[in-house]
């Protein structure tokens, strides 16, 4: 289970707009595999960084798939950004 959910997450996707709504609105953005659907990366990243995940949201772009993750109140994105490879 745990090769699935790191196949699901590929990586942190960081922009200057990511780097901004982590500090002011708790999300943090990955790049995710194409096939993986919200249900899928919902479950792998409360699974891999033990949050709590309010909201997705997932666009394609030229790189590929990139999910938005609204963490909820009482975890910070900063520090889940930290053990995500943000920083």
């Amino acid at each position: 289970m745990s090769d699935l959910r790191h196949r699901i997450l590929l990586h942190a996707y960081v922009t200057e707009k990511a780097m901004d709504e982590m500090e002011r609105q708790n999300k943090l953005e990955f790049l995710v595999d194409r096939r993986a659907t919200r249900q899928e990366v919902r479950r792998a990243v409360e699974s891999i960084y033990q949050c709590k995940v309010d909201k997705i949201t997932i666009k394609i772009v030229r790189v590929g798939k990139v999910a938005t993750v609204r963490l909820a109140k009482e975890h910070s994105a900063e520090d889940i950004g930290g053990r995500a490879g943000v920083f």
